[in-house]
């Protein structure tokens, strides 16, 4: 559903296999696959399958998700051309929470301190109207408690970055773009230094950063591919936990309804990110759930002011809803991918449809989950989702003219960092003293 998770909606988009040919499976069957009780369905019963990683790094990548697809055109009737074209083009940029920036979405802005974001009274949730809406720059950085917290930090970077810029003797009129390149920047460091090494692997990461990608060439013109869209970035379904402690006094809970958005945030229902992303000092966080084929029961019954059907509707399933877009757009089979990639691809024990009565190739987003489990555990992404994540995300930094890896390949993360191994998202949501 649009209000969960990345959907297709602006930017550009289009086939990165584009010769390959669809998977046309039984309607039915695919809706069986994701089902209440199907193969989808994690259940409520048994021990939750734990894997190694924080429980946090699926609401980030959601975070830049709603970040590429974002599409509004900047500087309202200031803008020209070329402003929009860019603007529109997919890139990591936090689009989501710089709005058109100061003249285009002055209700983002403090008028008391042009070049800082506004938060909401008690700095711990984001702007609203008199009707509690979210005043974001994507209403999507509200649908739950963890995108609206991560908003609020990506705010307090901002604006910390500010009164850091302004010690160092900024002139004013300098400061909010020279807080917004940094900010940009520090982001577009942990997405390639921390956040792709855990979900694809050092390795790949490493090899991408240096020698550059084999399928995503987007040149001048980037876009998102269908299959990146519509499949590999949709792992995240898969790593959500059933219940979640969000702090010393609630939890555990389900993301679904409990934690659900498009309300004011009060002081208890604030998030502890040290339960959600490993802090050095503090004891470990929750682990993300295992990428292994399975949504938990707040995924596969949505509620209805997510879905917008009654939960017991085949479309109130998360599951049913992915592997609908993969069909209604024609993405291949996991198998064919794999294959035109050069990779083993996984046995019909890997998979593990056949139980249920599936008896084709397996759609490429049950794949990638299952490649995952089947391959690493459920830890991270395997050679054909790694393979597209890693790609598209690295080739829209590459692409971005404004990007540190476009205009200061070099450089490297100014704001302090209590990990000796490097700045990384702990540092943005909770930063050392």
């Amino acid at each position: 559903p649009e209000r969960v998770d990345a959907p297709t909606e602006g930017g550009r988009y289009r086939r990165l296999f584009e010769d390959l040919p669809s998977l046309e499976p039984d309607e039915r069957a695919l809706h069986a696959l994701g089902r209440r009780g199907g193969p989808a369905d994690m259940g409520v019963d048994g021990d939750e399958p734990d894997a190694s990683v924080p429980a946090g790094w699926p609401f980030f990548g959601q975070f830049i998700a709603h970040d590429i697809t974002a599409d509004r055109s900047p500087l309202g009737h200031r803008a020209d051309p070329e402003q929009i074209r860019n603007f529109r083009t997919p890139r990591a940029n936090l689009e989501g929470v710089y709005g058109a920036g100061p003249v285009g979405s002055p209700y983002l802005y403090d008028n008391a301190d042009p070049a800082k974001l506004l938060l909401g009274p008690d700095g711990g949730d984001v702007p609203r109207n008199q009707q509690g809406i979210a005043l974001v720059g994507d209403p999507r950085n509200d649908v739950h408690l963890f995108m609206n917290q991560m908003q609020v930090g990506f705010i307090r970077l901002h604006n910390r970055l500010v009164d850091r810029l302004r010690e160092d003797g900024v002139p004013e009129a300098e400061l909010f773009e020279e807080a917004r390149r940094a900010a940009t920047w520090h982001y577009q460091w942990v997405i390639l230094r921390e956040f792709l090494p855990i979900l694809i692997g050092s390795d790949l990461t490493d090899q991408l950063l240096d020698f550059g990608a084999d399928l995503y060439r987007p040149g001048d013109d980037p876009y998102i591919p269908f299959e990146f869209a519509d499949a590999a970035y949709r792992y995240g379904h898969s790593q959500i936990r059933h219940t979640y402690r969000v702090n010393d006094s609630l939890g555990p809970v389900p993301l679904f309804p409990d934690l659900i958005g498009f309300c004011e945030v009060p002081a208890e229902r604030a998030v502890d990110w040290s339960r959600l992303f490993d802090v050095l000092g503090r004891p470990p966080a929750q682990r993300a759930k295992r990428i292994d084929g399975t949504l938990p029961q707040s995924l596969i019954a949505l509620p209805q002011a997510i879905s917008g059907v009654d939960e017991t509707d085949a479309y109130a399933s998360l599951a049913n809803r992915d592997l609908q877009r993969g069909q209604s757009i024609g993405l291949p089979s996991g198998e064919t991918v794999a294959r035109s990639l050069g990779v083993e691809p996984l046995t019909t024990e890997q998979v593990a449809l056949a139980e249920y009565g599936w008896s084709v190739e397996t759609p490429l987003w049950i794949y990638i989950l299952r490649e995952a489990d089947a391959l690493h555990d459920g830890d991270r992404l395997g050679p054909v989702g790694g393979r597209i994540v890693g790609e598209v995300l690295i080739g829209i930094i590459e692409a971005d003219p404004e990007s540190f890896r476009s205009v200061q390949r070099r450089w490297k993360p100014t704001l302090p960092s209590r990990d000796p191994d490097g700045f990384g998202i702990a540092d943005i949501l909770a930063p050392p003293d």
